[in-house]
C-alpha cells in the first residue's frame, strides 16, 4: 500500500509524506483491501500518527466504529458511513481493532480526466464523510464489491485489460460516491447558477488566499457583487464567503504548523499577514488555540 521509509534528513517533527506504492505483483495506481488486511500489515501501527498520503482513501465502514481525522477534524464513523480523503490532506486513523470495512486507495491519475472532473475528485472542500441511504447505499455497496472482487481476480485477464476494468469500476464507484445524494458537495447543494459562481469563487480562493482575505477583492476580480458570492457559497458550502476564505487560510496554517518547524513569523509571511502578531491573533480567533499550542498538540498526537 504505502512506503513508510522516511529520509533521515527530514525534520523529525514533520508530518510524513506518504507516496502510493503498489503491492508486489499488483497493478500500480489502485488497491482495494479490507480493514482486517490493513491491520495485519506491519506499517498499520504508524497509521495512528498524522501523515499526508499522496493518494485518495475511500473507506466504507461495515461494522464497528472508527475514529478518523482528516485535516485536523475528527470524524466518528459508524456502519454505513463512507469517508473520502484526498491527496495532501493530513489524516490519521484511530483504533482499528473493532472496525470492519473496505478501503480503496487510488492515485488521481489512475482515473481518466473526464471522470476525475465529473466526480470532482480533488475537491476537498466537500464533506469528508457521507452517509448514503436506500438505493444510493445499495448501489455504492454493489460498486465497491464489484471493484473489490475484480482487484482480487488478477490473472484472469491480460494485465492491460484488467487495468481497464479496474479503471472503469473505480469510475463507477467515485461517481456514485460524489453524487449519492448525501450532504451537499460543492455546487450540488443549490442552483446551477449558484454552483458556477461558487466554483469560480472556490478556485479563485485557492489561487489567491495567501494574497487576499477580502471578499470584495474576489468579487471585483470575478465580476460579482460580494453578496452574490456570499449567497452562492452559503448555498454550496454552508458558510459565507468570508468564513470560507478564513477557513482556507486556517487550514493552510495548520498544515504548515504541523508539517515543519517554521516560526510563526515565516508562516505569517507565507500567508500574507503583516507580522506574526496579526497571524497569531487571527489563528487563535479562528481555531480557538494559539499556533504554538496547536503545533504542540499535533506533535503530541492530540
Amino acid at each position: 500500500m504505502v512506503n513508510k521509509r522516511q529520509d533521515p534528513r527530514e525534520d523529525a517533527g514533520a508530518i510524513r509524506e506518504v507516496p502510493f506504492s503498489a503491492p508486489v505483483g499488483r497493478p500500480a495506481g489502485v488497491e482495494v483491501l479490507t480493514l482486517a488486511e490493513l491491520r495485519e500489515r506491519a506499517e498499520a501501527c504508524q497509521l495512528s500518527t498524522p501523515h499526508r498520503p499522496g493518494f485518495h482513501h475511500l473507506l466504507a465502514l461495515d461494522r464497528g466504529r472508527l475514529i478518523h481525522s482528516v485535516d485536523f477534524r475528527e470524524h466518528l464513523l459508524t456502519p454505513g458511513d463512507l469517508l473520502w480523503s484526498r491527496p495532501g490532506q493530513v489524516q490519521h486513523f484511530g483504533d482499528l481493532a473493532g472496525a470492519e470495512g473496505r478501503l480503496v486507495l487510488f492515485e488521481s491519475d489512475f482515473l481518466d480526466p473526464a471522470t476525475a472532473t465529473a466526480a470532482r475528485i480533488e475537491d476537498w472542500y466537500g464533506p469528508a464523510v457521507r452517509r448514503p441511504e436506500g438505493a444510493a447505499a445499495r448501489a455504492l455497496d454493489e460498486a465497491l464489491g464489484h471493484l473489490h472482487r475484480e482487484f482480487g481476480a488478477l490473472g484472469g485477464l491480460p494485465l492491460e485489460v484488467h487495468l481497464d476494468v479496474l479503471r472503469h469500476l473505480l469510475a463507477v464507484l467515485v461517481l456514485r460516491a460524489a453524487h449519492q445524494g448525501g450532504p451537499a458537495n460543492g455546487p450540488d447543494g443549490g442552483t446551477c447558477e449558484a454552483g458556477e459562481t461558487y466554483l469560480r469563487f472556490r478556485d479563485a480562493v485557492e489561487r489567491g488566499f495567501t494574497r487576499s482575505r477580502r471578499v470584495a477583492d474576489y468579487a471585483r476580480s470575478l465580476g460579482y457583487a460580494p453578496r452574490t458570492l456570499s449567497r452562492a457559497t452559503e448555498t454550496a458550502a454552508g458558510v459565507g464567503a468570508k468564513e470560507f476564505i478564513d477557513r482556507r487560510v486556517v487550514l493552510e496554517a495548520k498544515r504548515l504548523l504541523a508539517h515543519g518547524d517554521q516560526p510563526a513569523s515565516r508562516i505569517a509571511d507565507r500567508l500574507g499577514f503583516a507580522d506574526a502578531t496579526n497571524f497569531s491573533k487571527f489563528f487563535q480567533r479562528q481555531a480557538g488555540i494559539t499556533p504554538i499550542a496547536f503545533r504542540a498538540a499535533v506533535r503530541a498526537g492530540g
